[in-house]
């Protein structure tokens, strides 16, 4: 049944799809689990880990990119449609290239900075020096996504996410435990998945938007639609900068306090990824709709849909805090059978079950920003925001501890939705 609502439209296939994504990993996971050998799972633990972080920084392909294509699809611009993807898969190659080259020194730096044991160490570079050959399509994807999502269409990185997971498991399956290749054939499964899932993904762009073969070079290296594109992307980049600084050391500010706190917080914590994997769906929305509008120069559209999505919001944050509250014990026993890290977890609860409200502006408005591409603003507000989160955890917490370094994370998740909302009366 087509859902005629344009934001839910958007947003549900998103949803999916921010779902689907961590699978990868944890298909990974459960299979190395069964291989009897306990360095394997510590092995793709540390592999997985290191690609996110390292894929986190170069979100910016697949942002930049839907912010500046969405206001191409309202405004009809199909050149910008067309050489925006263009550029975004270029930028994506040349630093997948200059990933394999970087390979072994990121390889050892990450080691070093997570001193695992030899063993696991000796697994997981063999992990890694698979897995980073799908760093192409890792990147591409990026850009594709970001297209599709600029281009109105949600459904086609659902289905492409979908099909990832599904390949990976079945190739993972056949390499590990029909050719017992051990880690090797769970990396190699990965890479089959992620070049699957880029392959369909290419071969959908057609069905959205006709793209011509012959490239008008003149166009596409444009000085001022250069300095536009990699303007938006650099801000882009140095806001993912801050936030990845900011979410390093609240798990490295847990860890100095103690393994039972850095434990707990890691439950906790999941409070904010699983209501980040539903916000996160209005917040593409707001990027597609909000870029489309601007593109439109349709201020009172603009205006509505901002509304309307703000409104979703509060309706699904409202949700999801009656279930932290009347359930939150609950999801941490079922997150761990360890009791006393639930007995910890449980006075640092009622900061988890501020969070859907908190977070909701900061979430929102990233997706209303993107879509306008006012990305400037955008890494103004994260760097007064991370400054506000090192300032109070520096001055707190010695006095108070974990509570210090929630009362820390919240406050900068509230101080990123007030920044954006403060510049954005300003625009």
């Amino acid at each position: 049944m087509k859902i005629q609502n344009p934001i839910l439209q958007l947003a549900l296939p998103a949803v999916v799809t921010n779902i689907t994504v961590p699978l990868l990993g944890i298909v990974d996971m459960t299979i190395v689990g069964h291989l009897g050998a306990a360095e394997y799972i510590g092995a793709i633990a540390i592999g997985t880990t290191i690609f996110n972080m390292l894929y986190w920084v170069f979100a910016f392909l697949r942002m930049g990119t839907t912010g500046i294509v969405s206001q191409a699809y309202g405004a009809e611009d199909r050149k910008t449609i067309r050489y925006g993807l263009f550029r975004s898969l270029i930028l994506g190659g040349m630093l997948s290239v200059l990933l394999l080259i970087l390979q072994e020194p990121l390889l050892r730096f990450s080691l070093w900075m997570m001193a695992p044991a030899p063993m696991v160490a000796e697994q997981a570079s063999v992990y890694v020096h698979i897995c980073i050959w799908g760093a192409p399509a890792t990147l591409a994807s990026y850009g594709l996504t970001g297209w599709f999502i600029g281009m109105q269409n949600t459904r086609i990185p659902m289905f492409t996410a979908i099909l990832q997971n599904l390949l990976n498991i079945a190739a993972t399956i056949v390499f590990v435990f029909v050719l017992g290749w051990g880690v090797a054939g769970v990396a190699i499964g990965t890479v089959v998945g992620l070049y699957g899932g880029l392959i369909y993904a290419m071969c959908r762009v057609g069905s959205v938007f006709p793209i011509e073969r012959q490239i008008d070079w003149g166009v596409l290296l444009r000085r001022d639609e250069l300095l536009r594109f990699f303007s938006v992307n650099r801000d882009i980049f140095l806001r993912t900068l801050c936030m990845v600084a900011v979410t390093v050391y609240f798990t490295t500010a847990g860890s100095r306090l103690g393994g039972l706190y850095l434990d707990a917080n890691a439950l906790l914590i999941q409070f904010f990824i699983l209501y980040s994997y539903f916000t996160d769906g209005l917040a593409n929305a707001a990027e597609a709709l909000s870029g489309q509008y601007m593109g439109k120069n349709d201020a009172q559209g603009l205006r509505l849909v901002i509304r309307r999505i703000f409104c979703w919001g509060v309706a699904l944050a409202f949700v999801f805090t009656v279930i932290y509250v009347a359930m939150g014990p609950w999801i941490l026993s079922l997150l761990t059978n360890q009791a006393q890290v639930v007995v910890i977890a449980c006075d640092y609860l009622p900061w988890a079950m501020l969070i859907p409200f908190v977070a909701l502006p900061a979430f929102v408005w990233d997706g209303i920003y993107i879509g306008m591409t006012l990305t400037r603003q955008m890494f103004l507000s994260m760097l007064v925001s991370a400054i506000v989160f090192f300032v109070l955890w520096f001055a707190l917490g010695n006095y108070y501890g974990n509570h210090a370094l929630w009362l820390a994370f919240l406050a900068y998740l509230a101080t990123r939705g007030l920044m954006q909302t403060l510049l954005f009366k300003h625009y």
